[in-house]
């Protein structure tokens, strides 16, 4: 049943009313509240401007195969170990196909001498040993590769761990390295023990990660022709992988800026030619050779540049691949016209 309210209670409503607020209470705008926004709105237009830009560094790279060989003491920073991995999720989101292969001379080094095992380097590559090559496998392709894979799928992206053996991915051969003392200028044959050199890349296992929405992170860890596990050199692991992938472009990460000149300027653009030149005059030298090297061999094999990058800037990738100016030196064949990357 409806009960009509009294005229009594409609009389006290009315009289509850509030008031109309009056336009001299109303708060006034704080001042230096329109100069912020306008400082936000000229920030907000700057990262548009610079997404905008990037535009056709995307296009050039999308459905394209990118190999990242991630090593230095950038792996042992938390800042930028995070930087790296939101880097490798942003350009898979943008359509890139990432594999990142990562090095770990400094956690092997660190375990070796926890362990009490001697090590020690020739022309720039560890001299590895029946012992050392197992702390060698240990570090690699486990606690490092889990760190790698735990860092990427942490900002969202869908890493997987694996290693050279796996699938037979990289088969390899025993390593036999010349080296001129620098000193003398006599040429010697190296002794690398468990140190291998890529015989033949199987790439099935990474074809079919990459074209999924998975992200491959491998080890550099061969598979000798008796079964032996045999340590191959990071960048030249992943020179060998970018050649097999037909990667349009292999980065190489790593401690420095890049390839120096006599006077210790960056060299920012380098032929093949040119690179040889530096490493017979002996301006390229020690560990850096061998990542030279790699660059011309991996060149000539197919793949457009290579760029040896410093892995302590923050997002070194992204700059790399989406700025004009990139980062680091970059090797090519031959000379562009344009300075600008994307060119």
């Amino acid at each position: 049943m409806y009960l009509r309210p009294s005229r009594r209670y409609k009389r006290e409503v009315s009289k509850t009313k509030p008031s109309p607020v009056k336009a001299k209470e109303r708060p006034a705008p704080k001042a230096g509240a329109a100069s912020g926004t306008t400082e936000i709105l000229a920030t907000v237009h700057a990262k548009a401007k610079m997404l905008s830009e990037a535009l056709p560094y995307m296009q050039r790279y999308d459905k394209q195969t990118v190999v990242v060989k991630y090593g230095g003491h950038a792996m042992g920073d938390p800042a930028l170990a995070a930087d790296f991995a939101r880097d490798i999720v942003l350009i898979k989101q943008a359509g890139v196909n990432p594999v990142v292969v990562h090095g770990g001379g400094p956690q092997i080094g660190s375990l070796l001498d926890r362990l009490n095992i001697r090590s020690e380097f020739k022309g720039g590559l560890r001299v590895t040993d029946r012992e050392t090559v197992e702390v060698v496998e240990m570090v690699l392709a486990g606690s490092v590769n889990k760190e790698v894979v735990t860092a990427i799928n942490t900002q969202g992206g869908k890493a997987v761990g694996i290693s050279g053996k796996d699938a037979n991915l990289m088969r390899a051969k025993r390593l036999e390295r010349r080296w001129r003392d620098p000193t003398s200028n006599i040429e010697k044959i190296v002794d690398l023990g468990f140190v291998g050199d890529p015989a033949f890349v199987d790439p099935h296992i990474i074809d079919v990660i990459i074209h999924s929405d998975l992200i491959p992170v491998v080890a550099p860890i061969g598979v000798g022709p008796d079964g032996e596990t045999l340590n191959i050199n990071a960048d030249t692991f992943a020179a060998a992988l970018a050649s097999a992938l037909k990667a349009k472009r292999l980065l190489l990460l790593t401690n420095v800026e890049g390839v120096l000149d006599r006077q210790g300027q960056l060299i920012k653009s380098l032929t093949t030619i040119e690179a040889q030149a530096l490493i017979d005059d002996g301006t390229i030298s020690g560990g850096m050779i061998p990542k030279i090297e790699s660059c011309i061999d991996v060149i000539a094999e197919g793949v457009e540049g290579v760029v040896i990058i410093n892995g302590r800037v923050p997002h070194a990738v992204l700059l790399e691949l989406f700025t004009e100016h990139g980062a680091g030196t970059l090797i090519e064949r031959r000379r562009r016209k344009s300075s600008a990357r994307g060119a």
